[in-house]
């Protein structure tokens, strides 16, 4: 009987030691995002009330008549990069990254959309006289954060981020769900609790969101 009933704190022991090794981990991990998700889950819910004020940036430009000469008589397809000289010319001038960024041409002109998180920017490039219009609107910080919530034009770096944000938080949640099954024997309360967790948005669902 002894050997059984020490065989069993140290089973519980084991898993206690791992359990609390891995949620304290992911919760580091994830603690700085996690607030900041939480705080723009605010901002996100409110944000009919929390007033924006746009700048909007418009620039006229002028494309060098060699560079047009050779973009015009060069062919190209909607779903390919700028030529590497218009580009860099442009991101030069206008202190933009274009990168691997795909135009819409027409026979007469140029358009590329560059959206962005808090903001939105587009350029257009006259073909016949090389005139370059180029406009950007910013929308503050509030919507800039709200819209890495969202993961809305972030690029592939911060899509990445937001998996395994979200891996530490299963991580964080799942272990922490072991942990209140090991406690819960000592704390009655412990699934009233975490049924109340379950019950109350199932119920705000059901009754409140049509």
């Amino acid at each position: 009987m002894n050997g059984a009933v020490k065989s069993d704190r140290q089973r519980r022991s084991f898993w206690l030691k791992h359990l609390h090794q891995w949620h304290w981990i992911s919760s580091a991990a994830c603690l700085i995002a996690m607030l900041l998700f939480a705080a723009t889950g605010i901002t996100l819910n409110h944000s009919a009330q929390i007033e924006a004020h746009p700048k909007v940036e418009n620039r006229q430009l002028q494309l060098p008549r060699d560079l047009l000469s050779s973009v015009t008589t060069a062919s190209h397809r909607d779903k390919e990069p700028l030529p590497a000289p218009l580009a860099g010319w442009l991101e030069q001038q206008l202190a933009i990254s274009i990168g691997q960024q795909v135009g819409e041409w027409s026979a007469d002109e140029l358009y590329l959309s560059l959206p962005r998180p808090g903001g939105d920017a587009w350029l257009r490039v006259d073909l016949g006289n090389g005139k370059v219009e180029y406009e950007k609107t910013d929308r503050g910080w509030v919507s800039y954060f709200n819209d890495l919530h969202k993961g809305r034009n972030t690029g592939v770096a911060w899509s990445w981020f937001i998996d395994i944000f979200a891996v530490a938080c299963l991580v964080f949640c799942i272990t922490g769900l072991f942990l209140l099954q090991l406690h819960a024997g000592n704390r009655p309360s412990t699934w009233p609790l975490v049924a109340f967790g379950l019950v109350v948005p199932l119920l705000l669902a059901i009754l409140f969101i049509h």
